[in-house]
């Protein structure tokens, strides 16, 4: 069957006209409609599915996995619910552990929470007591304790003088009514006496039945245990003999051991004897090798030495053949010389002609070739001297030109430090403000300082008297001296003689070398004569004074 082809257009540079002859320039014939095969849709089908073959079994079995991962996708979502697999135990014990965990965790976060409050609390609680003690141990405080420590001494010696003075008037004023009741007392106390004896004694008596009671118990346990030693000696010492005996026995294996030591240890003593016999022999066979090859080899030296000394004169007389011949052969060289030298000097003497004729000639080739080198030498001079100017010209140009350069550079520099000294004016002047305005702020910082510090040393006093005039009420209500406390109570830190000021009760010193501290007159009469000479009531100062108008 014709192959059949379809053609879709021409080709690029064809002739759009085609010959009749159809094999023109490659050309294929037309199309036979009756030679085209015509094939079903099914065999058609068939023949591209064979030639498909492979792709498409390809395609299946990639359907066919992508098919099972979907079913095993969609298995393991099913199966996933399911609480009857070992999967879902896995998944229902993962999801129990992660609620407890979260319930341990908020435990743990509440119990931190917890121990955070509590820590607070302590810290709080540490704070305060930290805050009391500094605060007792505060010199205004500790004084004021030392007050009320004498106060309560001074209180102990009114009552222990009050207690002498009771004694000493009740031995002086007794009465009978007084001793009745001491009488009385007494008999009480006796009776009391007699009761607690006989209970005593009932006491002892039980005690001393439960010591004689643990007594023949101890004297029981003693029987026991004296019993249990027998035994136990009787058990050591079956135990001893058993030991002595082993022991007999292992002194017994060791003798024998020992023994047969012994015997190895001669056997071998014997054999080592054995064996330096024969060493010795050796050592003598030996020795008798030696003895011979010395023997010869001085007999090889003897005949050596004797072989030397012939060789020594056939030498000799080699030598004397040698010399004759070597005299006869240099007279006849001594003539052949004579005739050489002869010639040698005929030769010289040409030569010489020959070496000054060419001396002559390069003389004159040298004296032309200097004349021509002088030429050359005095352009070089002038083209040096040329290039010289032209380099000096050059050099007087660079110097000007790094002259100029040097002079802007120095312009620069000027304009530079210019600048930078305009900076670091104004940096300085920026520095002095920002100094200014840090010492202002830290004037403003020491006012607040002293100001906080003066109210700080205010309140301390304020709570310092509430606590001197609560344990001074309390002492009063105790009947104390209530002086020392007064006196402690006194306003302004420091133990000084001097007026509150600032907040502190500071000493004054006296002028001169002696340096003690001005003494505090401070009593009734001294504020009576503050009050006569300095007073704010005008009104009352003349009434005292006795100004009625």
């Amino acid at each position: 069957m014709a192959e059949s082809m379809v053609q879709y257009g021409r080709r690029r540079g064809s002739s759009p006209m085609v010959s009749s002859d159809g094999d023109c320039h490659g050309t294929k014939p037309l199309l036979d409609l009756r030679q085209v095969t015509v094939l079903p849709r099914e065999e058609y089908l068939k023949i591209k599915e064979s030639l498909n073959h492979q792709s498409n079994h390809k395609k299946r079995i990639e359907e066919a996995a992508k098919q099972r991962e979907a079913m095993h996708q969609q298995s393991k979502e099913v199966v996933k619910l399911w609480s009857n697999t070992i999967v879902g135990q896995r998944q229902k014990k993962i999801e129990a552990k992660k609620i407890r965990e979260e319930l341990e965790e908020e435990q743990r976060k509440a119990r931190d929470l917890e121990e955070a409050r509590y820590q607070e609390q302590l810290r709080k609680e540490a704070i305060a007591r930290a805050k009391a003690q500094l605060y007792y141990q505060t010199q205004q405080v500790k004084g004021f304790h030392s007050a009320l420590l004498l106060t309560e001494v001074l209180k102990e010696r009114e009552a222990q003088l009050e207690l002498k003075r009771r004694i000493e008037s009740s031995s002086k004023d007794r009465d009978r009514e007084v001793l009745d009741k001491i009488k009385s007392r007494e008999d009480e106390a006796l009776e009391r006496e007699k009761q607690k004896a006989v209970q005593k004694k009932l006491n002892t008596q039980a005690v001393a039945e439960d010591l004689r009671t643990q007594m023949r118990n101890v004297e029981l346990a003693r029987a026991r245990e004296k019993l249990e030693n027998v035994k136990e000696g009787e058990e050591i010492q079956r135990l001893r003999q058993l030991h002595l005996r082993e022991q007999s026995a292992t002194r017994q294996r060791q003798e024998e051991r020992k023994k047969s030591t012994m015997q190895a240890h001669l056997e071998h003593i014997s054999n080592r004897d054995v064996v330096r016999g024969i060493d010795e022999r050796k050592r003598a066979l030996e020795e008798e090798q030696r003895e011979l090859f010395l023997a010869t080899k001085k007999k090889m030296g003897v005949l050596r030495k004797e072989k030397e000394a012939e060789l020594f004169r056939e030498a000799q007389i080699l030598k004397d053949m040698i010399r004759n011949k070597l005299t006869a052969t240099q007279q006849e060289k001594t003539d052949h010389e004579d005739e050489c030298i002869a010639r040698a000097i005929a030769e010289q003497e040409a030569r010489e002609a020959l070496r000054r004729n060419a001396d002559e000639e390069r003389k004159a080739a040298m004296q032309k070739s200097i004349s021509e080198h002088r030429e050359t030498l005095r352009l070089e001079q002038e083209q040096k001297e040329m290039i010289a100017r032209q380099k000096a010209l050059e050099v007087q140009q660079a110097k000007e030109e790094t002259a100029r350069i040097f002079l802007e550079k120095q312009q620069q520099k000027a304009q530079k430090a210019k600048e930078e000294g305009r900076f670091l004016q104004d940096h300085y002047v920026q520095q002095m403000a920002a100094k200014q305005v840090r010492h202002k702020q830290k004037k403003t910082e020491q006012r607040e300082s002293l100001v906080k510090n003066t109210e700080l040393i205010v309140a301390e006093g304020q709570q310092f008297q509430q606590y001197a005039s609560q344990v001074i009420r309390e002492a009063a209500v105790g009947q104390r001296n209530l002086l020392p406390l007064h006196k402690a109570a006194r306003e302004g830190l420091g133990g000084g003689l001097g007026p509150v000021f600032g907040g502190a009760q500071p000493s004054y010193l006296v002028q001169d070398d002696s340096g003690v501290e001005m003494p505090r007159y401070v009593c009734g009469t001294t504020q009576n004569v503050k009050e006569l000479n300095e007073t704010t009531d005008m009104e009352g100062a003349r009434k005292r004074l006795g100004f009625t108008w």
